[in-house]
């Protein structure tokens, strides 16, 4: 089906093509490597442009093309021009055809397109999710790539999906807006999707539930610890090609599970499911979303209070709420260290933050900065994963509960999300740490949290990060 479909962009039959499929699958072995050697040997005078995120990994697709290309002179009967043969630009020898690598994002000086390939066009879903990232993109489609194309020129997008609004869903709703306005002129898009998992009316002809290629190891349950791992919004995206508007669909309510806690004669137990925890036996750490300014009593500021189980299984076991000026946030602080006494406490290390996580270790309080290099909605991917997978809990007829869950729920397209930045902080706390630290801690209370014994408590605190 993809050879067939390439055929036709070679004979012209085809002018637009997306293709769409999973990661590690392929499709830059045959669009981006193969097929441009395949037609500049068949139609020497042609132009190509070769374009991807990043300019190096254009020029790998133009390095094997090319190379791809002098293999098979014998075939083609032309070869490569030996004055012009470097990966970024390369000639066909005798003849004005050739190909050109660029990056997207970057000019494309002098240079003209019998075919046009985007071979994805963003990195990672960090770019995807960015929406001046994905502006950066369309407007270096409209203004560079679509305009080196000749009259009879044609393109190819062939991509992983990471985002509804992505180059890919631009240009069908572009298209599909034109058409119900009566005003679309141009060429129609021609999309071949590729599932991993195949759905209904599959057009290979695969039964419901087949895998697109079990013979690269990517068998139905390779495909559903990878579901299972990163989640039913980044799978369908990503694997099925189906992304869709992340409000709603980020967190669901049929995710969310809850324990409850029980005195048994004084001792406190934490019950989840059929197991019982003791409560003293649970290690506990709190995520802080701090306000954005010194002066401002609008931000809100919110510490969430977690425990884990040996299982790795998330217990949310409190949100505190307020709004605050800054300098009342670390008195704040202390007080849900000596009404709960976590190990330590999670603050993302930007803006105020930074200069409270400065001052808390100043004093002696065990905080951990949390890197923040990716956005909100990137950051949330792990802990919406977890949920998923029934391994986040919240407490429940806990007052703070509706308005937590409601948070989730309209993210990210709700008023707030503080309380949804402590969870994505949670969940990454959570992912990154050793195994033996979910061992159940034998430990009375008066042992664990003893004043005394501060600077021990600091050292293993130490240990889990």
């Amino acid at each position: 089906m993809l050879d067939e479909t390439l055929v036709k962009v070679s004979l012209g039959e085809l002018k637009r093509v997306i293709v769409t499929m999973p990661p590690r699958h392929g499709k830059s072995e045959r669009v981006s490597k193969k097929f441009p050697a395949w037609h500049i040997g068949r139609n020497p005078t042609d132009e190509i442009i070769l374009a991807s995120y990043s300019v190096d990994l254009s020029r790998g697709f133009s390095r094997i093309a090319r190379d791809t290309l002098t293999t098979n002179k014998v075939v083609f009967d032309v070869g490569v021009d030996p004055a012009n043969q470097s990966a970024e630009s390369w000639g066909i020898d005798g003849y004005r055809g050739g190909v050109t690598a660029a990056g997207v994002g970057g000019a494309i000086t002098g240079k003209g397109a019998k075919i046009a390939i985007i071979d994805d066009p963003v990195k990672n879903a960090e770019e995807a999710n960015s929406e001046v990232m994905r502006e950066k993109v369309w407007d270096w489609y409209q203004s560079t790539l679509y305009t080196r194309l000749t009259p009879d020129g044609r393109i190819i997008v062939v991509m992983t999906r990471w985002h509804e609004d992505d180059l890919v869903g631009r240009l069908l709703k572009k298209e599909s807006d034109e058409i119900k306005e009566g005003t679309h002129k141009g060429e129609q898009w021609t999309v071949i999707n590729f599932p991993a998992i195949a759905e209904d009316d599959d057009f290979l002809g695969r039964i419901e539930g087949e895998p697109l290629w079990p013979e690269f190891g990517f068998d139905a349950h390779r495909l559903e610890q990878i579901k299972s791992d990163v989640g039913s919004y980044v799978f369908n995206a990503l694997y099925q090609q189906r992304p869709s508007a992340a409000g709603g669909t980020i967190f669901k309510r049929e995710y969310f599970r809850y324990f409850r806690e029980e005195l048994i004669g004084n001792m406190p137990y934490i019950v989840v499911g059929e197991k019982r925890y003791r409560k003293h036996d649970l290690w506990s750490f709190q995520t802080v979303d701090t306000a954005n300014s010194e002066k401002t009593i609008n931000d809100p500021f919110v510490v969430s209070t977690w425990y884990v189980t040996p299982s790795r299984d998330l217990l949310l076991y409190d949100v505190y709420r307020t709004h605050i000026t800054g300098p009342d946030q670390k008195p704040l602080m202390r007080q849900m260290i000596n009404r709960f006494r976590p190990r330590f406490q999670a603050i993302e290390d930007k803006t105020f933050g930074t200069n409270l996580i400065q001052e808390c270790k100043r004093e002696g309080m065990t905080v951990r900065a949390v890197k923040v290099d990716k956005d909100k909605v990137t950051r949330s991917l792990v802990i919406a994963a977890r949920y998923e997978v029934g391994m986040v809990y919240h407490r429940e007829d806990a007052q703070w509960l509706t308005d937590y869950e409601d948070e989730l729920l309209s993210f990210p397209r709700g008023k707030h999300d503080d309380q949804v930045d402590t969870a994505s902080m949670a969940g990454e706390i959570v992912h990154t740490l050793p195994p033996s630290t979910m061992e159940e801690r034998k430990v009375s209370r008066s042992d664990r949290f003893d004043n005394d014994n501060d600077e021990e408590e600091r050292e293993q605190s130490n240990s889990f990060w």
